[in-house]
């Protein structure tokens, strides 16, 4: 057995964390690019979470507070992983028990941001479809409900990891080492629950959309006579499909990972891997305030009204429908 969690370990490490990148123009700029990337996203989100909590009806409807909830996860999720790539590039190591909590926050967060979308595509089914029953169906406590729900499902999985983790060697949370999640892996069936549960999620949340935005589809066509109206659904439905393929993707992220390692040189390796990083995991969570919040009627002339410090003479009325 311990010859297979040190080959489970150092399997592990081979594509995550042993290649070091000299920091010299090339991949500074990159990491350059990376990080400001991150903290400009990270201050819109803010902004946009601040919009959000300035006015009682944006707190009171559930698409408003599930849209909050995921720009709060999201920007949480960008630190947390723009530290782990700063750590990776460098071999920095950290405590372990430090690290199990990152490890349970992002493996968590990157579920939640998929899961959170499904739940947000229920929710603007529900109130197009059924509008008479939308008041009842979708409630204040109910959305509550749904988001403690969203982060005990998504939490499983690497919380079994970490406590199998601890429970064979409680003793290594005391030393330093490399941060990832695949060094809490030490039998091979968490690999299997990992994976296993990563496909439920792909699939699930890739049903409940396909089958929600049908719906809506085909209720927008039916209950609007004005073609333009409709064709403004159908747009704004596919960049919701669009931004919901990349979270899924973040599903996949380890997987695309390990695929690379294994058919890449080491530097090949770190030019993709930072791809990976800005297109996967990166990417979708500055889509987020883009394509719910700017583009919302109500939102988008409070939010500004913030990016220019209340430079305005008068603060934008909200409307919330």
């Amino acid at each position: 057995m311990a010859l297979t969690n040190q080959s489970s370990e150092g399997s592990a490490l081979v594509h995550q964390q042993m290649f070091k990148v000299e920091l010299n123009e090339g991949p500074l700029s990159k990491l350059v690019v990376a990080i400001l990337m991150s903290l400009l996203f990270i201050c819109i989100n803010s902004i946009m979470f601040h919009t959000l909590m300035s006015k009682p009806v944006f707190r009171e409807l559930p698409r408003y507070i599930l849209f909050a909830h995921m720009l709060c996860n999201d920007t949480v999720l960008m630190l947390l992983v723009s530290v782990l790539y700063v750590l990776s590039l460098n071999l920095q190591k950290i405590p372990k028990a430090v690290c199990s909590l990152i490890v349970l926050m992002s493996a968590t967060m990157v579920r939640i941001s998929a899961v959170n979308l499904g739940v947000m595509s229920l929710e603007r089914y529900v109130a197009i479809c059924f509008p008479l029953r939308h008041s009842e169906m979708a409630t204040q406590k109910m959305t509550v409900v749904s988001i403690a729900v969203m982060w005990i499902l998504c939490c499983i999985s690497p919380a079994i990891g970490i406590l199998y983790a601890l429970v064979q060697s409680p003793a290594s949370f005391k030393d330093s080492m490399f941060c990832t999640q695949q060094v809490f892996f030490m039998a091979p069936w968490q690999v299997t629950l990992f994976q296993g549960l990563n496909g439920f999620f792909f699939v699930a949340v890739t049903a409940i959309i396909f089958f929600t935005y049908i719906s809506v589809i085909v209720a927008a066509r039916s209950a609007s006579a004005e073609k333009d109206s409709t064709k403004k659904a159908q747009r704004t439905v596919l960049l919701h499909l669009g931004q919901l393929v990349l979270c899924l993707n973040s599903l996949l992220y380890g997987t695309i990972e390990r695929a690379l390692a294994m058919t890449s040189s080491s530097r090949l390796f770190m030019d993709l891997r930072y791809l990976n990083y800005l297109f996967v995991l990166i990417l979708p969570r500055c889509l987020s305030p883009l394509i719910y919040g700017l583009r919302d009627d109500a939102v988008r002339p409070l939010f500004l009204y913030y990016v220019r410090c209340g430079t305005q003479k008068v603060k934008p009325s909200v409307t919330a429908h």
